[in-house]
């Protein structure tokens, strides 16, 4: 039976939960899903509680522009989803468990939990500065010690997961769908993978869920197999289960996390769960180039967010991510920022905030549902901006996390436009007007226009643009 809990009106599309009508036909989102490889209508597990988890940040350092793409892409979709359904649970895990963090606690000779409670409230700050809506939960590995050894256990107890060496692996052998998502045979996984290698292990596939405690770093947790500390994979799983049950609608992260942090995710999970899925879309934002190369923290090729926030609004970055879509890579690049600013400086001059305004743009809302297609999104909005620019800001606003802002502190901020200097600028012609001086009032438009500003007599008094 179908329930229909609210009617929500966007343009002329009416919402039934997921099926929408937009100019009579049917409208359904629509996403690629990296295990099936194929474009699929979105139908929700339960309709009421859309859920979705997405691989959160390794605390140990400061966020990348990599970093920043799937947090933007995919609070682009909790946002979409919001608007369709009734309750979205959107979880984005910290993993505040791993030797980089024990590494660079070490070098900065602070203590472990200083240094990850530090990079958590940079992360959140950068986070903000993006307008990144905080998720439903945000669970830390350090918190779920307990849920990750009896998850483990599990997997001991079904003959999944073996202990060598004091270390427990995942038997990658005992998981007959291994590579399904990548698409890949395991074959070829072990000759052409990153993958490390050990003699203490059976298969070279095979994953570790528990290592002993370092010498290196002296950090561990009591367990039935030791003291020691859980894997990166195993964090995940976990968490997923604990939050959003066996199997959960949407699973997001980077294209790199296909293989092999997603592959081992589904495998464990499914071992546990003895089901034949872990979420039933797997949703992954293309590779981010920075001037063409590849990012790498080793070779000094990446810009944090906290650098690129001293020379752009988190707008600015926000809409540049958003101008490819999502699955695509992207060369992220100077030109690319001023293009995104230019865009962002007009909207800004048509913005029209209305707070009675509740609704949305239909042709933007059809391209978000077309596989999140952002660009074509970017492109209705222009449109929109032109006919009804109340319900293209309420739009901007809601759906693509942009235009928060009013025009005169858009334009103080991001000193495009000195507005002090131009309201001054029409008051001297408005007293040349007055006193019948032409010649002054017209000297003053032509300066406005130089400066790219337009104005218009009205009857409540002289108003500006932008060209």
């Amino acid at each position: 039976m179908f329930f229909i809990l609210n009617i929500l009106w966007i343009g002329q599309i009416t919402c039934y939960h997921y099926v929408y009508f937009y100019s009579g036909k049917s409208l359904e989102l629509r996403l690629y899903n990296t295990l099936s490889r194929t474009i699929e209508i979105f139908k929700p597990i339960d309709a009421s509680n859309i859920k979705m988890y997405v691989c959160g940040p390794t605390v140990y350092d400061r966020a990348h522009i990599g970093n920043a793409r799937p947090a933007i892409v995919f609070d682009v979709l909790y946002r979409l989803l919001q608007v369709m359904y009734e309750n979205v649970t959107y979880v984005r895990n910290i993993t505040d468990v791993d030797d980089k963090i024990y590494k660079r606690a070490t070098e900065q000779n602070i203590s472990i939990n200083e240094l990850t409670q530090q990079t958590i409230q940079m992360y959140h700050d950068d986070m903000s500065a993006l307008n990144i809506l905080s998720p439903t939960i945000e669970p830390k590995a350090t918190e779920h010690i307990e849920d990750i050894i009896a998850f483990i256990q599990i997997l001991l107890d079904e003959d999944k997961a073996y202990i060598s060496n004091d270390h427990v692996y995942f038997d990658v052998t005992s998981f007959n769908h291994y590579g399904k998502l990548s698409n890949k045979k395991t074959e070829e996984l072990s000759s052409g993978a990153r993958i490390s290698i050990s003699e203490h292990k059976r298969n070279p596939l095979d994953f570790v869920l528990w290592k002993p405690k370092s010498s290196q770093f002296n950090i561990g947790w009591e367990s039935p197999f030791g003291i020691g500390r859980p894997g990166w994979h195993i964090e995940c799983s976990a968490m997923a289960k604990k939050y959003l049950g066996d199997v959960f609608d949407i699973h997001g992260g980077g294209i790199d996390l296909v293989f092999p942090h997603h592959e081992n995710e589904i495998a464990q999970s499914c071992s546990v769960s003895k089901l034949d899925r872990m979420a039933n879309y797997w949703i992954h934002n293309g590779h981010v180039t920075l001037n063409n190369s590849k990012m790498s923290k080793s070779e000094g090729n990446f810009v944090t967010i906290h650098e690129l926030l001293k020379q752009y609004d988190g707008e600015v970055i926000r809409l540049a991510l958003l101008m490819t879509q999502y699955a695509a890579p992207i060369n992220f690049n100077t030109q690319l920022l001023q293009q995104a600013k230019a865009v962002l400086d007009k909207w800004y001059t048509q913005a029209k905030h209305d707070n009675t305004c509740t609704t949305l743009s239909a042709d933007v809302f059809s391209s978000l549902c077309n596989n999140l297609n952002t660009p074509s999104a970017i492109t209705a909005l222009h449109s929109a901006f032109l006919k009804q620019p109340e319900i293209a800001t309420y739009t901007a606003r809601t759906l693509l996390g942009i235009l928060n802002k009013t025009q005169d502190e858009w334009f103080k901020t991001n000193n495009t436009i000195d507005t002090e200097w131009i309201e001054d600028m029409i008051k001297k012609r408005n007293n040349a007007r007055k006193n019948k001086d032409y010649i002054m009032a017209d000297k003053i438009r032509q300066e406005l226009i130089n400066e790219g500003i337009i104005i218009e007599d009205t009857q409540s008094g002289t108003i500006w643009k932008r060209k």
